[in-house]
């Protein structure tokens, strides 16, 4: 019984990283697909989330209110669901914006990294602290995972895997070389390159105030990146919550 224990709860583990990746590789292969898969699977996930929290919370603004609790609850849970889910939609596309497909697999490994590391953190909550991967994991989990996939990212730049344009790059593009009508993928580029212009420039402000290695921290957690932790979080928190139910129903 003991090995038959290990052997699945090898294939669960196994099961979980498959998922990573998979879930890694369609942002990676199909962008827009990810993105929109994203927004559905994080507007589900909130109206479940949201309406569940807000059936406890709204008690603490409106003392006394019985009869519009069901009303606010439905109203204000679908309303955010579908903010967060429009917000995630977008974090995802801009994840994997561009065309340069090398630079892309490394956005694509550095966001499964993140995401397994998201997962393995809810599994650990979960096992120790009996966390709810769900709750915390859709409400706690996208700041530290954003600031890891910042910070990954950064990893990248100073390794000049990734090398933002210069303005004047960026400017000569949309003047001389971007056609009337551009297509999808010379938006998506441009805008990944605008994007890592913006977070170069932000560190370039920093450093007037601030030394090199300090100007890059602070970089790191002000980066427009920081937003994918929250698509991270969403994949992690519905990863991580079938493998605890799948582990928790091994003989």
């Amino acid at each position: 019984m003991i090995v038959l224990r290990i052997l699945l709860n090898g294939f669960i583990m196994a099961a979980e990283i498959a998922a990573v990746v998979a879930v890694a590789m369609l942002g990676y292969w199909h962008p827009f697909l990810f993105a929109a898969v994203t927004a559905g699977l994080s507007f589900l996930l909130g109206l479940r989330l949201e309406m569940a929290r807000l059936s406890f919370e709204l008690p603490f603004y409106f003392e006394g209110a019985r009869s519009p609790r069901r009303v606010l609850v439905a109203l204000v849970g679908s309303v955010e669901a579908m903010m967060k889910g429009v917000l995630a939609g977008l974090a995802a596309l801009f994840t994997f914006a561009g065309t340069d497909s090398d630079r892309l697999l490394w956005v694509a490994v550095v966001f499964g990294l993140t995401t397994y590391a998201g997962s393995t953190m809810l599994r650990a909550l979960s096992v120790s602290l009996h966390a709810e991967p769900w709750r915390w994991g859709y409400f706690r989990l996208a700041a530290p995972l954003g600031l890891a996939f910042s910070a990954g990212l950064a990893v990248l730049a100073a390794l000049q895997i990734l090398t933002p344009a210069s303005v004047g790059d960026i400017g000569w593009k949309l003047v001389w070389e971007l056609p009337q009508r551009p297509s999808i993928s010379q938006v998506s580029e441009l805008f990944f390159q605008i994007k890592q212009a913006f977070d170069d420039f932000i560190v370039t402000v920093l450093q007037t105030v601030l030394p090199e290695a300090w100007a890059r921290i602070a970089g790191v957690v002000v980066s427009v990146n920081v937003l994918t932790g929250f698509v991270a979080s969403v994949y992690a928190a519905s990863i991580a919550a079938f493998v605890r139910g799948a582990e928790e129903r091994l003989p």
